[in-house]
């Protein structure tokens, strides 16, 4: 499904019909072709379990009877809190179609997590996993949580979501929702504060469908023609899509929910830890033709061996970080097909990405995706920045693929709205054909003896040396230049961190980017400071060097 994207640029317009929500989309999709799978599931105990889109409409359906009757209604907050499931997704919908907000929690949070976003949108309903209720337990008198519902389970004082379906009518009589009206409170990672409740409304789902979809995924809804698609073959009937995302995250909404179920496609949910070989063999089972996995995974699998495992991968998508070099290479290697990265934000859509047909640039998180507007401007200014230049990428305020305001924070949404452009804290630079790459956060370039660097490149380099399985660099106070670039390096098995193999390292540096970038400051860790999400916290490396070298 290749696109033609100067095509679709220019004849990109946004088709958001005034009553769309995800509830009356799956009713459609039952209608139309209710015995198509919808969700093949599996874990790693052995279970199995797929559900139809009618089974997922019907319990939907029963579901949203059930919230209504213990008083769950417009406009209310519901959190969930569950791993991988068949039933996510009548889940997620039920809540919807009840006209509530749905508050998605990871299971990687801790109690003191859940209190904070509990508290901070007063969310008044939880639905939790059986073995995660120990997570609620201990923070519920701290919040304003009534309704306590269990998946799986029956713990004491809590609802059974079988029980609650039980006898439940399959029609739901339910508030009229469309596309203006509020769906999600999707918290940030975190990386940089506190993390912010982001807005989406239903629209946001229809914006997937539209971008993410065709010009990341390189599939359309079967009634849909996306603007610059030159072939439109694909057969959902015969597409298996796999996101490896967890059902708290954005990422979720990304894919799984705004591409898999708008979409009408088939779709494989896995539950297990990750393991390069057990994941590499349920895809070659299972028949997987579509993968969206993280950068993390896709280096772990070019450390297995790639060709024991005969798959169906058409495309391979990669989000959360840029992927580096190695693994874009592997995967070339073993299966003649290119990862793509795309790039978004708990904010967005996918607002750069590399389309499908697109001639794959290492390092590149694309171009800017059509009917976005996304665009480099100055970190201060509201102005462009010349081909080659840092600068932050934005998308415009008015854009329908961007969320709607930080739930109930005026001052946040005065400060992000202010001007022409959602500024996304990340920083990029284009080159003479068009393509973003990824420097950093706003907040993590390093200004070094005048230069700017942008620290994706110096992690980018240093990954590539045989030696380093992860890296990550920081400015470090330096009296002369100001700040020096300082890597934090994570070895790889076989390698000791002492002053020989950091003088390799620098020496490897100076030749694989200009020598000004070069890590004058080096130190070997167990492990890098993550996010719940798995992202990098350079802000706690950044703080232990100011600590360290600072005034």
């Amino acid at each position: 499904m290749p696109v033609n994207y100067e095509d679709a640029v220019e004849s990109f317009e946004w088709d958001i019909p005034e009553g769309y929500a995800i509830p009356s989309v799956i009713e459609e999709h039952a209608d139309a072709f209710g015995d198509r799978t919808a969700v093949t599931f599996l874990d790693d105990e052995g279970t199995r379990a797929e559900r139809t889109y009618a089974d997922i409409r019907d319990d939907t359906n029963r579901f949203a009877n059930a919230l209504a009757d213990l008083g769950v209604g417009e406009g209310d907050r519901v959190m969930h809190l569950f791993p991988r499931h068949p039933d996510a997704f009548a889940i997620q919908l039920g809540v919807l179609a009840r006209g509530a907000l749905l508050v998605p929690c990871s299971a990687m949070l801790k109690p003191k997590d859940i209190a904070f976003r509990a508290n901070d949108c007063e969310a008044t309903t939880i639905v939790a996993h059986e073995s995660l209720v120990d997570m609620v337990e201990p923070v519920l008198d701290e919040t304003p949580i009534e309704t306590t519902i269990a998946l799986d389970g029956s713990p004491a004082g809590w609802e059974s979501f079988a029980d609650l379906l039980d006898g439940a009518a399959t029609d739901h009589d339910g508030p009229e929702i469309g596309a203006q009206d509020p769906m999600s409170i999707n918290y940030t990672s975190g990386t940089t504060g506190k993390p912010k409740p982001v807005l989406h409304r239903h629209r946001w789902l229809r914006a997937f469908e539209l971008v993410n979809g065709p010009y990341w995924w390189g599939i359309s809804a079967e009634d849909e023609h996306a603007p610059g698609v030159e072939d439109e073959s694909v057969d959902l009937d015969e597409e298996l899509l796999w996101a490896t995302t967890g059902t708290g995250w954005a990422k979720w909404f990304w894919s799984p929910v705004g591409v898999g179920l708008t979409t009408g496609a088939r779709q494989l949910i896995y539950d297990g830890e990750f393991d390069a070989d057990e994941f590499l063999s349920v895809m070659a089972e299972e028949g997987v033709t579509r993968l969206c996995a993280v950068p993390t995974q896709y280096r772990m699998f070019t450390q297995t061996d790639l060709a024991e495992y005969d798959l169906d991968l058409v495309e391979a998508l990669s989000a959360g970080e840029p992927l580096n070099r190695e693994p874009i290479e592997a995967i070339q290697d073993a299966y003649g097909i290119t990862p793509r990265d795309g790039y978004g934000q708990t904010e967005t859509v996918a607002v750069v990405s590399n389309y499908p047909g697109i001639d794959v640039k290492e390092g590149s998180m694309g171009k800017p995706t059509p009917g976005l507007g996304t665009t480099i401007i100055d970190t201060q200014e509201e102005e462009e920045v010349e081909q080659g230049e840092i600068g932050e990428i934005a998308v415009p305020v008015d854009c329908p693929g961007i969320f709607d305001s930080y739930y109930e924070k005026p001052d946040l949404d005065e400060e992000t709205f202010d001007g022409d452009y959602y500024r996304t804290g990340d920083l990029a630079r284009e080159d003479e054909d068009g393509y973003f790459f990824f420097e950093g956060r706003a907040d993590d370039i390093i200004l070094s003896a005048g230069y700017r660097i942008g620290p994706f490149e110096v992690e980018d380099a240093l990954v590539s040396h045989e030696a380093v399985a992860e890296a990550a660099a920081v400015a470090s106070p330096h009296d002369e230049r100001g700040n020096v670039v300082k890597a934090y390096v994570v070895l790889a098995d076989g390698y000791e961190g002492d002053d020989a193999l950091t003088e390799t390292l620098q020496a490897y540096m100076k030749e694989e980017t200009a020598p000004y970038k070069y890590p004058r400051r080096i130190e070997y860790v167990d492990e890098l400071p993550k996010t719940a999400s798995g992202k990098t916290r350079r802000i706690e490396l950044r703080e232990r060097e100011q600590q360290r070298f600072g005034e």
